[in-house]
């Protein structure tokens, strides 16, 4: 099991003994599917989130990578359990009619509310329109995650866009060398960014203006919703623009900060196998006052 690299769980190091246990325990429980080695070896080695919830999702991504270096064997499992790639495409469903138009001013519509998914049909509507209208689908992202619809409000509740915030990415050179942290500030700093990883306005809205007042309302509101639900206050939102698609107009309107562009690898490229192959840029927004300090004394 010797690595130049020590392998690493949400950015802290995998000790020789844990990973030890997670081979182990994937070798013994023949039985289980992936999800649910995933929940095992969190409850043993203690990966929790501050809410005192198991890092299920997270670690089952960890047990793939173990796998693909042949160090644990999962064949045979995913039957129970597939990843989002694996799964097999469902059929296609019949065209829904789109939407009545909705087009006018904020001032005649608004204002701009952000409401958080309650229901499965709130849960289906939002992932069939993100699906459909978003160019980078419908995925569950990496650890944890908050969805919400956008809407304005006048002369009726209306839906008009999609919104998902989650866990940071865990290394970006631009982000980190303008907060300034070394890496143990780092590891102990991360759960107090959060990355808007998700967002559209629906095709058949035309509102001047209701990009950047959407951005606006998630900033006003995610630090409260994110502690509510994580126990974490959020002190920072960053978010990823493709320039090969936009410029990120919505963004520089709402104040956010460019720091940059990412080395275009992906979260899980470990051997640098990726590199320029998707380059984005990088925008932050604080969302207190000194928010960098407050990163550095986390």
């Amino acid at each position: 099991m010797e690595r130049k690299k020590p392998w690493r769980f949400c950015g802290r190091d995998v000790t020789s003994e844990e990973l030890e246990l997670i081979v182990e325990i994937v070798r013994d429980c023949a039985g289980l599917s992936p999800t649910e080695l995933g929940y095992t070896i969190c409850e043993l080695l203690g990966w929790r989130r501050p809410t005192g919830l198991l890092k299920g999702h997270e670690c089952r991504q960890f047990l793939e990578e173990l796998e693909a270096a042949e160090l644990v064997n999962l064949r045979g499992r995913r039957v129970t359990s597939p990843t989002p790639k694996q799964r097999p495409k469902p059929p296609p469903k019949p065209t829904e009619p789109l939407p009545d138009p909705v087009s006018g001013t904020l001032r005649d519509l608004g204002p701009v509310a952000l409401k958080l998914l309650e229901t499965g049909e709130d849960r289906r509507q939002w992932r069939d329109w993100v699906g459909q209208h978003h160019y980078l689908g419908c995925t569950v992202p990496f650890g944890a995650y908050l969805r919400y619809f956008a809407t304005v409000t006048y002369p009726q509740l209306r839906r008009v866009g999609c919104i998902q915030v989650s866990s940071p990415a865990w290394r970006m050179a631009p982000r980190d060398r303008w907060i300034g942290w070394d890496e143990e500030q780092r590891v102990r700093g991360l759960q107090r960014i959060v990355q808007n990883s998700r967002f559209l306005l629906m095709p058949w809205v035309k509102i001047p203006h209701l990009a950047s007042a959407t951005l606006a309302q998630l900033a006003r509101q995610i630090a409260d919703d994110w502690e509510a639900h994580y126990a974490v206050r959020p002190v920072l939102l960053e978010t990823l623009v493709d320039p090969s698609r936009f410029r990120g107009t919505c963004y520089r309107a709402a104040n956010w900060i460019v720091l940059g562009q990412t080395t275009g690898r992906g979260r899980m490229d470990r051997e640098h196998l990726r590199h320029g192959a998707s380059i984005k840029e990088i925008l932050v927004y604080p969302l207190c006052r000194k928010a960098r300090e407050k990163l550095l004394e986390s």
